[in-house]
């Protein structure tokens, strides 16, 4: 009997916790990973994303294209220059138009002679009025000139 009254007194006077070292020093821990837990979920998630992947095949047949030769001769294409400066005036194949957008147009045509296609050139200053080139693009287009192309500079190196 003296031996069941000492484990009670134990328990009683020292409480539940005071009697082991282990749960003192376990109340100042954080909290834990489970490391292995956390392993076999990563190797599940790259299984899963390995196996749900599309691979780009490029698999195909080496294929040669063959070449043909034309008979007829494309009909060449007749350019004209227009040249717009920083003030805006404009010259057509060196000609200078003044006279506003109907002189421009009936240069253009006589520019245009009688050739079949005409490809109209506009190199028009960095620095020229935006309403010069709209001017140069409604002269061709009010001549039947619809092949507009806008001359610019080559950067060569970054220059």
């Amino acid at each position: 009997m003296s031996k069941l009254s000492f484990t009670n007194s134990l328990t009683s006077s020292s409480g539940a916790s005071q009697g082991f070292a282990n749960n003192s020093s376990a109340s100042h821990e954080g909290p834990e990973i489970n490391l292995i837990a956390f392993i076999d979920v990563l190797l599940v998630l790259l299984m899963f994303l390995m196996l749900t992947t599309v691979y780009a095949n490029k698999a195909g047949l080496s294929v040669v294209l063959p070449t043909a030769k034309t008979q007829t001769q494309q009909p060449s294409t007749h350019t004209i220059v227009v040249r717009i400066d920083s003030k805006g005036n404009s010259a057509v194949n060196g000609t200078r138009s003044d006279g506003g957008t109907a002189a421009m147009g009936a240069a253009l045509l006589q520019a245009a002679g009688t050739h079949e296609q005409v490809r109209v050139v506009i190199e028009a200053d960095g620095n020229a009025p935006h309403q010069a080139v709209i001017d140069a693009m409604s002269s061709a287009r009010l001549a039947g000139l619809n092949q507009l192309q806008f001359a610019t500079r080559v950067e060569v190196n970054g220059r």
